[in-house]
C-alpha cells in the first residue's frame, strides 16, 4: 500500500492550474526538443519523456498532462497501434509526430484521434501551431466549468487524532443549514477510505458509499452519485467513506476530481475530509480547492507536522491556495498571547480560527450523532464554529 508522506515528492497528481503541461514522448529527444523543456509553447509547459517509438506507453503516463505529443514510426504498425490505444485514453489531447509522414498515415492518425500531425525533427513553430487550438479548448472548458461548478472546501489534519473529522462534520452541518436558508446546498464527502467515520459521527447509516462510486469506474455519472447520498435533517448531503477499507492507491486523481465536480454541480459547496497520509489524488483535490482548512493542536508534534504540510504545498507550487489554520481544543486563558505566538513561530503565520476545548460536549454530540446545539444550545465550540462558518462563506464569496 503506497502513501506519500509530507516530506516526499508526489508523482502523478493533477494540478488544474493556469498552465497545463504537454508531454513529449520522443525516441531521440535531442536538439530543439530538449531546448523546449520548461518553456511555454502554445499555452503549455513542455515536459520531455524519452521513449522509443516501438515501446509501450501506459495510459497512466498521460495523467496530469493537458496534451501529449507521441512519436509514430512510419514503418512500424505496432507504433501506430500504440498511438491508437493512447488516443482512447480519456481527457488528454494527442498530437502525432513522425519523420516524413505519408498522406495516408496522416489521415489514419487523424481518424484515430490525433488533433494534428507534425513532422520530425521537432520544430518549435510547428509545435506551437499544433498546441494553440488545444490550449484554447482547455481554457474555454475551464471557464464553462467554473461557471457551473460548486465550491470545494478541503479539510486536512496535521496528525491523526486532532479532531479534524469532528470539526468537518459539525461545521458542514451548520454550513448546510445556513446555505439551505439561502436556497443553496452543501455536501460532505468522506475521502478517508480506510478509517473514515464522518457518517457515523453524524448519526447516519447510509446504504451506499464512496466505495460504490470507486467501483463504478467509467460508469460513474450524476445519477449514480445521487444514489449514494444520504441527507441529514440539516439539509447536508453526505457521501460516506467505504464500508470496507480500501488501499489508498485504489483511487486516482481523475476519479476523485470527477466525483467532486459531479457533487458540486448537484449540491453546491462540497466539503471533503481527507486522510492523514498524503496521496497523489488528495494533493489533486487540494489543488482544486477554493479553501483548505488545516486542523492542528497546540502540541509540538502537531504544529511540526502542520508546518511540514504547509511547506509541501509551497514546494508543489500550491502556496497561493487559501489555506486557513484552525487550532482545535484551544484552552483560553491568561496565556492566550503566548499560545498565539507559539503557533505563529511554528507555522510562520497566524492561526485563522480557534476552537474551544470542550471534549465532553463534542464526544456527547458524536456518540448521539447530532449537532452540538442539540446537546447544549450555547457553547464556546458552537460560537467558534459559527465564526469558521462565516469566514469560509466569505472566502467563497457566498452572500449570507
Amino acid at each position: 500500500m503506497s502513501v506519500m508522506n509530507p516530506s516526499e515528492a508526489p508523482i502523478g497528481w493533477t494540478h488544474r492550474g493556469p498552465l497545463p503541461a504537454v508531454r513529449l514522448f520522443l525516441g531521440q529527444p535531442g536538439g530543439e526538443a530538449a531546448a523546449l523543456v520548461g518553456r511555454d509553447i502554445g499555452g503549455f509547459e513542455v515536459e520531455l519523456v524519452p521513449v522509443n517509438p516501438s515501446d509501450a506507453i501506459d495510459a497512466s503516463r498521460l495523467v496530469g498532462a493537458g496534451a501529449a505529443l507521441v512519436e509514430v514510426d512510419v514503418a512500424d504498425p505496432a507504433s501506430f497501434a500504440r498511438f491508437e490505444a493512447l488516443a482512447k485514453a480519456k481527457g488528454v489531447a494527442l498530437v502525432a509526430a513522425a519523420y516524413d509522414p505519408p498522406l495516408a498515415l496522416v489521415r489514419a492518425l487523424v481518424r484515430a484521434g490525433a488533433h494534428d500531425v507534425i513532422p520530425l525533427p521537432l520544430d518549435a513553430h510547428e509545435l506551437e501551431t499544433a498546441l494553440r487550438p488545444i490550449a484554447q479548448q482547455i481554457a474555454a472548458s475551464r471557464t464553462d466549468t467554473h461557471l457551473r461548478r460548486g465550491k470545494l472546501v478541503s479539510v486536512i489534519k496535521a496528525v491523526g487524532g486532532v479532531g479534524a473529522t469532528a470539526i468537518a462534520g459539525q461545521l458542514a452541518l451548520r454550513f448546510a443549514a445556513r446555505e439551505r436558508a439561502h436556497g443553496r446546498g452543501a455536501c460532505l464527502i468522506d475521502f478517508d477510505v480506510q478509517f473514515g467515520d464522518a457518517a457515523f459521527q453524524l448519526g447516519l447509516s447510509p446504504a451506499l458509499s464512496l466505495g460504490d462510486l470507486v467501483k463504478a469506474g467509467k460508469r460513474l455519472d450524476g445519477e449514480l452519485l445521487r444514489s449514494t447520498v444520504t441527507q441529514h435533517p440539516s439539509g447536508l448531503k453526505m457521501i460516506a467513506a467505504p464500508k470496507s477499507m480500501l488501499p489508498l492507491e485504489s483511487l486516482s486523481s481523475d476519479q476523485v476530481l470527477e466525483i467532486v465536480e459531479l457533487a458540486g454541480r448537484d449540491f453546491g459547496t462540497v466539503f471533503v475530509d481527507l486522510p492523514t497520509n498524503w496521496t497523489n489524488w488528495s494533493l489533486s483535490l487540494l489543488a482544486r480547492s477554493d479553501v483548505v482548512l488545516l486542523i492542528t493542536e497546540l502540541s509540538v508534534a502537531s504544529l511540526h507536522r502542520a508546518r511540514r504540510q504547509l511547506d509541501l504545498l509551497g514546494e508543489q507550487q500550491l502556496g497561493d491556495l487559501e489555506v486557513r489554520v484552525i487550532v482545535n481544543r484551544y484552552e483560553r486563558g491568561l496565556l492566550k498571547g503566548a499560545k498565539s505566538s507559539a503557533v505563529r513561530d511554528a507555522l510562520g503565520r497566524e492561526p485563522a480560527f480557534e476552537i474551544a476545548n470542550d471534549f465532553a460536549l463534542m464526544r456527547a454530540a458524536i456518540d448521539r450523532g447530532v449537532p452540538l446545539d442539540e446537546i447544549k444550545r450555547k457553547s464556546g465550540i458552537a460560537r467558534d464554529l459559527d465564526a469558521v462558518d462565516l469566514g469560509v462563506a466569505a472566502l467563497l464569496g457566498l452572500e449570507r
